[in-house]
């Protein structure tokens, strides 16, 4: 087969690279089964007539303003290896037209899951500041550094969303026989108690909790809903996980709380990353601090590549994506995520 007679792929992965979302295998596969035309987000309006009128695929979440899209006739699917879902395409021209629009995030979930986990359980028994205080010779033994500890074991939990990140942490919760109470709007009932979990109401999952983990998407009805009085509803001493986006809490009002003695708390992702120098978050006591880290392993981006090329491989058969997980025409554009800002 020709060069010309492969589909054509638009590559506009920023802030990913093919090299960072293929092994050198599946690149190698990559660029054998599909001609790449690779260009950055922004460049991608500027492409040929031809190139768009013939492209099959995009790999990215580049801007699409309706007048480009307009000439991407043979367009199926928009691979979003980026993962947050943020308004800058015409969505509901895309739904009309039976575009696919997926998104590689789910490759995110077991690593997230494990570094909340692992935050909870620095939390519940203060690891890392007895490590401080023991090189620093101020360590205190047996249980006399223990005064604040606690389990997770038998817990309470309260998990607000259940996407892909929820259930993950769930399965690994489920090792430690906690009682799981979830909180997502966005979901029946019995959706949750298939998976094992107690449907509740946002104030009995603050309140009935020892351990809270966030992992909601923010959206343009969720932003800042956290805020000063869910905090003043928690069980004092009660850990407080923030692995999904900041703006879901109310930034300050976490500190406060935090600040105030009332909660523990932890978290991967700030208000503005990276963070400012002086940001009064890096030094408050009580406060267990992640770098957006959570996810960024390179074997989560290598599932991406398996991803992208089994489903594209179903759609070059005629069949629906199937790996990676499709945008929903009546929340798409609620989503309120935005990417780390690397400048």
């Amino acid at each position: 087969m020709s060069d010309k007679a492969l589909p054509l792929v638009i590559s506009a992965p920023e802030p990913r690279t093919l090299d960072l979302i293929f092994t050198p295998a599946q690149l190698t596969l990559f660029r054998s089964k599909y001609r790449i035309v690779e260009t950055t987000p922004e460049g991608v309006a500027e492409l040929p007539s031809d190139v768009l009128a013939d492209a099959r695929y995009i790999v990215g979440q580049p801007p699409i303003a309706p007048q480009t899209l307009q000439k991407m006739t043979a367009l199926r699917c928009i691979f979003n290896v980026e993962t947050n879902l943020i308004n800058n395409m015409p969505y509901e021209t895309l739904f009309a037209r039976g575009i696919h629009v997926v998104t590689t995030g789910l490759v995110f979930a077991e690593p997230v899951a494990e570094l909340g986990l692992a935050m909870a359980l620095n939390l519940a028994r203060g690891i890392v500041d007895a490590d401080l205080a023991f090189r620093q010779g101020k360590e205190l033994w047996g249980g006399d550094g223990n005064q604040s500890a606690r389990l997770l074991s038998g817990s309470d939990v309260g998990i607000i969303g259940f996407g892909d990140l929820g259930r993950a942490l769930n399965r690994l919760l489920t090792g430690f026989r906690t009682r799981a109470r979830v909180f997502d709007p966005w979901l029946p009932p019995s959706v949750l108690v298939e998976h094992g979990v107690e449907p509740a109401s946002l104030d009995e999952v603050l309140s009935q909790s020892d351990f809270v983990f966030v992992v909601a998407s923010v959206t343009s009805e969720n932003q800042g809903f956290l805020g000063a009085d869910a905090f003043a509803k928690m069980r004092k001493g009660a850990a407080f996980i923030l692995l999904s986006r900041a703006g879901v809490v109310d930034f300050p009002a976490l500190m406060e709380a935090v600040r105030s003695g009332h909660i523990v708390a932890a978290s991967d992702v700030f208000p503005e990353e990276p963070l400012a120098k002086k940001h009064p978050v890096r030094a408050l006591p009580g406060f267990l601090r992640s770098a957006h880290r959570a996810g960024a392993l390179d074997v989560a981006f290598k599932r991406m590549g398996d991803m992208v090329l089994e489903d594209m491989d179903l759609v070059d058969r005629g069949l629906p994506p199937m790996r990676s997980k499709r945008a929903e025409r009546e929340t798409v554009s609620r989503m309120r995520s935005k990417p780390v800002d690397r400048n």
